[in-house]
């Protein structure tokens, strides 16, 4: 395709939204008083995006990220040509798959099979070329037991399976995705992130709207960041990335700060104890279990001190030095006791995790209120979202306090650390030259090598 693939200049899109009170008129009304409307008040307009400019080049892949409600779905249905831009210019110069909303169009009362066929040619097919490609999108949807089934009965994941599929299929151009992938099964998305990079590898150009940034990472050259319907940055995907964690984990912080406000003002108008030991043992049974314990001690406060003045503060770099803080409270005297904290990934994964009795130390006496820190000179975690665990239990695991995802922190990447995976040890690289004999049994002089010399002399990357 020459020239940009799409192109955005100045971009605004605004919604029209009522005052409460508003109904239709009736017809003889309207007549009477010129309008078919009543109790509109004022109305205000919302503006989903504003003055948006930015090219994706042929064959470029562009992840657009930020909270709901920034823009993004709104921003990717105008390039899929389902709304049309209030303000500025946009161009799109290709065939056009829009993963959006998927199954959408799908009738629900006939089968799979049909609306394969009808779906197919709303994405601008033949009846022969769908016939051709029919196998293979029934193939990759894994739904051959269910195709002769009325749509109705499908679950959502097979609603997304299908969409997908067929629209995948259409061997498009320009390839819009709004975070589709979420609905699909672990080995479906497989197969989805499997086929965008062989759209990828063709030539095409992707357009992806998702809340995982480890994908966007992964499948995008550059990243945009929206926030409230505006641009705020636009370049490489991890720097775009570090810059929207650090401002998620701001906002995180002053809630935090509001939180812990609350909990302060909560402990002074407390109910008494066995109340308060209630609340921490037994949560509702239709909430995720996030704290329990007998309540012999508790975690009245917890903090994430950074760097070496020892701010508080919820964005960190690689390497950079951390304390986990903890205020305890004790509701009697305690001569078994165990600190512990546990860092993990949003999705549960154990990164690294100790405890005081594991390092070492030997409990004597807890009474009254302590602050603990578990203090790392540096904190070597790879670039992304973490949460932390904390807890006060005996020793043999009972616990008195254990709170998970207490705190919730991000880690961006450090121009002097780099690697792959959750954790980047402290390391070296040695090349020691060899000498060998040849076939002939004579002596091979050493080996030279003159590449390998560390950029940075405290340690080589």
């Amino acid at each position: 395709m020459p020239g940009p693939a799409v192109v955005l200049r100045g971009v605004g899109k605004r919604y029209r939204r009522e005052a409460g009170g508003y109904r239709l008129r009736t017809l003889k009304s309207a007549l009477l008083e010129g309008s078919l409307t009543s109790g509109l008040g004022a109305a205000d307009a919302v503006e989903a995006l504003e003055d948006v400019s930015f090219e994706v080049a042929a064959g470029e892949a562009v992840g657009v990220i930020g909270g709901n409600g920034s823009g993004k779905s709104t921003l990717i249905k105008l390039v899929a040509g389902l709304l049309r831009p209030t303000a500025g210019e946009l161009a799109v110069n290709g065939r056009v798959a829009a993963l959006i909303e998927l199954g959408a169009g799908f009738h629900p009362e006939i089968s799979g099979r049909e609306n394969i066929f009808i779906n197919g040619a709303l994405l601008g097919l033949s009846r022969r070329r769908i016939e051709e490609r029919y196998d293979d999108i029934v193939e990759f949807a894994g739904l051959a037991d269910f195709i002769e089934e009325p749509i109705k009965n499908y679950s959502s994941g097979m609603y997304v399976r299908l969409g997908f599929s067929v629209a995948i299929h259409t061997d498009p151009e320009i390839l819009l995705v709004d975070e589709v992938l979420a609905v699909g099964d672990e080995e479906f998305v497989h197969r989805c992130i499997t086929r965008i990079e062989e759209h990828l590898a063709g030539g095409g150009t992707l357009l992806f709207v998702s809340h995982s940034m480890g994908l966007v990472e992964e499948l995008c050259d550059r990243a945009v960041w929206l926030d409230q319907g505006r641009t705020r940055s636009i370049g490489a995907p991890r720097r775009v990335i570090d810059a929207y964690l650090e401002d998620v984990a701001k906002r995180e912080g002053e809630a935090h700060d509001r939180r812990r406000a609350l909990d302060v003002q909560q402990e002074q108008e407390s109910q008494p104890e066995e109340e308060e030991e209630a609340a921490v043992t037994a949560p509702a049974a239709e909430e995720e279990i996030l704290r329990w314990g007998s309540g012999q001690a508790r975690i009245v406060g917890a903090r994430l001190l950074a760097g070496n003045s020892s701010e508080e503060r919820y964005h960190v770099h690689c390497g950079e030095a951390v304390a986990f803080e903890l205020q305890v409270e004790p509701r009697e005297d305690l001569d078994d006791f165990v600190f512990g904290v546990g860092v993990k990934t949003p999705r549960g994964v154990d990164c690294w995790g100790t405890n005081t009795d594991l390092a070492g130390y030997e409990p004597r006496l807890l009474r009254g209120p302590v602050r603990v820190r578990l203090v790392c000179p540096e904190l070597r975690l790879a670039p992304g979202e973490y949460t932390v665990d904390l807890a006060v239990h005996a020793r043999d695991g009972r616990a008195y306090d254990y709170r998970r995802r207490a705190l919730r922190f991000t880690v961006a990447e450090s121009s002097a650390l780099r690697s792959i995976g959750l954790y980047l040890p402290d390391h070296e690289w040695q090349v020691e030259a060899l000498r060998g004999g040849s076939a002939d049994g004579a002596a091979k002089p050493p080996a030279a090598i003159d590449w390998l010399v560390p950029r940075d002399p405290r340690r080589m990357e």
